[in-house]
C-alpha cells in the first residue's frame, strides 16, 4: 500500500501552518520555540516525501541536517529562555525589550 504525495504534502503544510500560526500568536517563548520545531518537522515531512517520490536519498540526508540543525537550535533556544526567565522572571516576549541597554 502506498500513499499518495498528496497527503504528505498537506500533512506539511498543516504543520507549517500551524507552527506559523504559533510564532505568531504566542507570547510564551517556549511556546514560539516549539512552533518553530513544529515548522522544522513540517519541512522534514516533505523533504522524506520527495524523497520516497524520486527514490532519492538527497532528501533524507537533508532531513538528517534539518533534525541536526534543530537539534542546535533547541540547545541555544532554550539557553536563550533561561536567560530571560531568570533576568525577568518571565518567558513573555512582550517583556524582552526591557533588556535593551
Amino acid at each position: 500500500m502506498t500513499v499518495p504525495l498528496n497527503e504528505f504534502l498537506l500533512l506539511g503544510a498543516f504543520l507549517f501552518a500551524t507552527g506559523v500560526y504559533g510564532v505568531v500568536t504566542r507570547r510564551n517563548s517556549v511556546l514560539v520555540l516549539m512552533s518553530v520545531e513544529l515548522m522544522l518537522a513540517a519541512v522534514n515531512v516533505n523533504l522524506v516525501a520527495f524523497s520516497a517520490r524520486v527514490h532519492d536519498v538527497a532528501g533524507q540526508v537533508f532531513a538528517l541536517f534539518v533534525l541536526t540543525i534543530a537539534a542546535a537550535e533547541v540547545g541555544v533556544g532554550l539557553a536563550m529562555v533561561l536567560l530571560i526567565y531568570r533576568n525577568l522572571h518571565s518567558s513573555d516576549l512582550d517583556d524582552v525589550d526591557v533588556l535593551k541597554g
